[in-house]
C-alpha cells in the first residue's frame, strides 16, 4: 500500500482546466488498478492532493437541481462567473477567490475502503483546523460538510464537500471559505439547502483577511495525521 501523496498547490486556476487535470490523474490511477487486476502486475497506485483557488464559478453535482441556480446566463456573465454541471455528488455550490479548495485524488485501497469514513475524515480535517482558530465547528446530520451552531436558527456552513469515487479512487473534495466574498452565495440555494446561511473564517474571526497559507499548512498537517500519509 502506497501512503505517499503527491502534493501540488495550483494557485489560482480555471475550474475546467483543473477538472480536466483531476480527470487525468484519476484516470491514471484507475488504469493502473485495471492493469493490476488483468495482468497481476503488482504496480503501486499513486495518490494526489491538490490545493487550488478558482475564479468565480458555480458547479452543480449530478444529483443537483438547476432551479437552485438563481441567475440567468446573462447575469452570470455580468458577475464574471461561469457555471458547470459536473460529476461529483451533491447539489450546487460556489467557488471563488478567498476560498481554499482541496482535491484529494486517492486510491482508497491504499488507506481504507469506506466512502462514509472518507467523508467523515475530510470533515474532521476541517474541524480540527478551525479549532486552531478557536472555532467550534461540527457535522450536521444528513448534510455533508462543516457547520457552526448546528440545530439553531443561526446554523451556517463554512465548508462544502462533494466527491466522486470509482473503484475506490476519489476526486473532487472540499471548499473551505477563508476570505471568500459571501455575496456570491446569494445567487444560489447552496447545496440545495434552503434557509441556512454560509459563513467564512475571516467573517467568524472578525478579521479583514486570514493568512491562507497558514490555513493550508494546518489542513495538510491534520490530513497527514488522519490518513497516516506522507506528502511528497
Amino acid at each position: 500500500m502506497n501512503k505517499n501523496i503527491t502534493f501540488e498547490d495550483l494557485g489560482s486556476r480555471d475550474f475546467k482546466d483543473t477538472w480536466d487535470y483531476q480527470e487525468q490523474l484519476f484516470k491514471g490511477i484507475l488504469d493502473t488498478k485495471i492493469k493490476n487486476r488483468r495482468e497481476d502486475a503488482g504496480l503501486e497506485t499513486d495518490n494526489y492532493f491538490l490545493f487550488v483557488e478558482h475564479p468565480h464559478v458555480y458547479t452543480l453535482g449530478k444529483s443537483g437541481d438547476m432551479s437552485n441556480l438563481l441567475l440567468s446566463e446573462e447575469q452570470l456573465t455580468q458577475k464574471g462567473a461561469t457555471f458547470y454541471k459536473i460529476n461529483r455528488g451533491g447539489d450546487i455550490t460556489y467557488h471563488g477567490p478567498g476560498q481554499i479548495v482541496g482535491y484529494p485524488i486517492l486510491d482508497l485501497d491504499n488507506f481504507f475502503t469506506d466512502i462514509h469514513k472518507y467523508l467523515r475524515f475530510l470533515e474532521e480535517v476541517i474541524i480540527l483546523t478551525l479549532a486552531e482558530y478557536g472555532l467550534k465547528t461540527e457535522r450536521s446530520p444528513g448534510e455533508t460538510g462543516v457547520w457552526l451552531d448546528v440545530g439553531t436558527p443561526f446554523a451556517r456552513k463554512i465548508c462544502a464537500m462533494g466527491v466522486r469515487a470509482s473503484r475506490w479512487v476519489t476526486m473532487h473534495g472540499f471548499a473551505l471559505n477563508v476570505n471568500a466574498d459571501l455575496g456570491y452565495f446569494d445567487n444560489i440555494i447552496p447545496c440545495g439547502i434552503k434557509g441556512k446561511a454560509v459563513t467564512s473564517l475571516n467573517n467568524e474571526l472578525g478579521m479583514t483577511t486570514v493568512d491562507e497559507d497558514e490555513v493550508k499548512a494546518k489542513l495538510l498537517k491534520h490530513f497527514k495525521v488522519l490518513f497516516e500519509a506522507e506528502f511528497v
